[in-house]
């Protein structure tokens, strides 16, 4: 596979994922909400949507060859996994301790309880999803690394 193909499916990815992204929080924006996890939230469905690409469709993306690259990921998934884990017991804290009133204090009884039911849904999702994405993504990397060794050496 040519690595202007590889560019290109690259960049198709990342725009798929903003869209996605945008689509995600566009009621969050539209109810005019200071969501102050709005960062983590995109964040989370990136890595789900980059993760996921890269399980299945690794031999397809840049990192398909480059050993090193991959073993650094793997590396650097481990305190991915623990950030992951301390922001979603920071959001279940906050939801538990502050509740939803200085988000969602100011909106129509309606639509208060189907805004919070709507963030707390999405971004349970998309925060399980990436706690569940990444070891697996770490796991898909290994075998491929190992894969390749294999390959190269029976090849000697």
């Amino acid at each position: 596979m040519s690595l202007k193909l590889v560019l290109y499916m690259e960049l198709l990815w990342w725009l798929i994922t903003g869209v996605v992204i945008v689509a995600v929080l566009y009621p969050i924006w539209n109810a005019g909400l200071n969501w102050p996890f709005q960062t983590w939230n995109m964040v989370t469905i990136a890595a789900v949507i980059t993760a996921s690409r890269h399980i299945f469709l690794l031999k397809y993306t840049l990192i398909a060859k480059r050993q090193i690259l991959k073993a650094a990921i793997i590396i650097a998934l481990v305190p991915v996994t623990f950030a992951c884990i301390s922001y979603l017991n920071e959001f279940m804290v906050f939801v538990e301790e502050k509740t939803w009133e200085p988000i969602t204090g100011h909106l129509p009884l309606k639509q208060k309880t189907s805004i919070e039911a709507y963030m707390w849904n999405e971004l349970l999702f998309f925060s399980v999803g990436t706690l569940v994405c990444i070891p697996l993504l770490g796991a898909r990397l290994f075998m491929s690394i190992w894969k390749q060794y294999n390959n190269r050496k029976d090849e000697i």
